[in-house]
């Protein structure tokens, strides 16, 4: 059951992600370069120390063209036409560090920006741009031993067809066949899908860059959709687990522990998630607490001790958000937990929203508290 607070906190943390600064800004520093994510070749949309972003379209024969930032396409910044057909503009203000979803109207249709690479969100692909953010150091692509992640369709009896779900797997994983692993089952929020977290969190470069620095345990992330996206936005309250939970617990976990060496009980098992896929983790993790140890909200609402009232207790309870979601909430249900006896963790990602940066933040905080004996 989806409590009234918490579909407030699903209406309240998607409002905005774009986050544009509002007031006087400084001047605009012409320092701009390409973002990271466009198409080969291609020089816009450009991003500048600041963090304002510049969007650069060909439409000679439009009227109108506007940039939207954010899931859903909230926000806008208005291009203007020049004379040899290119519509140019750059965002009012400053963006959050990270990633960002973004789409082009133009004359009144919605399309994708074709300078950028495109990525899986507001349940369509749409273009993404990439904010330097000052301590991307941890999910940067760095020359250190790199784990796999691979493709697998595994059998569904209850869908009654073949689902997909990524595996990553950590570097060394082929060559020690006799060691077992740890399994974090990791979900996207809505609109997204499987590819979330590999393509726009990096989970698998924050896990190699963690496990050269030896601040992990090495562990196996499995990433599966979350059949999220069947409920409309703003009708979250008509989303009912059960089909996935047994997608999850009774089909997916089986598959996995079958066909990679997984050390399958609950206490080497963990389940945490972004936004909605936060909200299936609490659902999950309250009905099946035999099947996991370890339990993460992101930005996905937060635990009471009387949640676990009559169940077996959790290892490790870890609730996270950005600094400008609702991070009182957040201390004071992790406060709330460690008073009643619970081993409970809050992180509040600095100077962000409901996105990316604070997801990949969040990852990388939660995972050097998993599967410690």
């Amino acid at each position: 059951m989806i409590t009234k607070p918490l579909a407030m906190l699903f209406a309240a943390t998607f409002t905005s992600l774009a986050c544009l600064a509002q007031g006087n800004q400084p001047a605009i520093v012409e320092d701009f370069k390409p973002s990271s994510l466009n198409q080969p070749g291609q020089e816009y949309p450009q991003v500048n120390s600041q963090g304002y972003a510049r969007f650069k379209i060909k439409a000679p024969k439009a009227d109108s063209v506007r940039v939207s930032l954010g899931l859903g396409g909230r926000g806008g910044t208005i291009l203007t036409k020049g004379e040899d057909g290119f519509w140019t503009g750059t965002t009012a203000g400053p963006m959050d560090e990270g990633f960002h979803y973004y789409n082009v109207t133009i004359d009144g249709g919605k399309f994708n920006d074709p300078g950028a690479l495109n990525f899986y969100g507001s349940v369509r692909w749409e273009s993404g741009i990439e904010i330097p953010a000052h301590d991307q150091d941890f999910y940067a692509l760095k020359d250190v031993p790199h784990g796999n992640v691979q493709q697998i369709l595994f059998p569904s009896k209850s869908t009654n067809t073949s689902r997909r779900a990524f595996v990553y797997t950590p570097p060394g994983y082929e060559k020690e066949k006799s060691k077992k692993y740890p399994v974090l089952y990791l979900q996207h929020g809505w609109g997204e899908d499987e590819t979330a977290w590999s393509n726009q969190g990096h989970a698998n470069l924050i896990m190699d860059n963690l496990i050269a620095e030896g601040k992990i345990k090495p562990f196996i992330i499995v990433m599966t959709y979350g059949m999220t996206n069947e409920v409309k936005f703003g009708k979250i309250r008509e989303f009912k687990i059960d089909p996935f939970q047994t997608v999850m617990v009774d089909e997916l976990i089986p598959y996995v522990d079958a066909n990679f060496r997984t050390l399958s009980n609950r206490d080497n098992r963990a389940m945490a998630g972004l936004s909605m896929g936060g909200m299936e983790t609490k659902m999950i993790t309250l009905n099946k607490p035999e099947v996991f140890g370890y339990y993460g909200l992101l930005s996905g609402g937060v635990y009471a001790p009387e949640d676990f009232k009559d169940k077996t207790k959790p290892k490790l309870v870890f609730i996270s958000c950005g600094s400008k979601e609702r991070p009182d909430g957040v201390k004071k249900s992790a406060d709330d937990l460690k008073a009643a006896g619970y081993n409970a963790v809050s992180y509040v990602s600095d100077k962000t929203a409901h996105e990316f940066q604070t997801w990949r933040r969040s990852l990388h905080e939660l995972a050097p508290l998993l599967f410690k004996n």
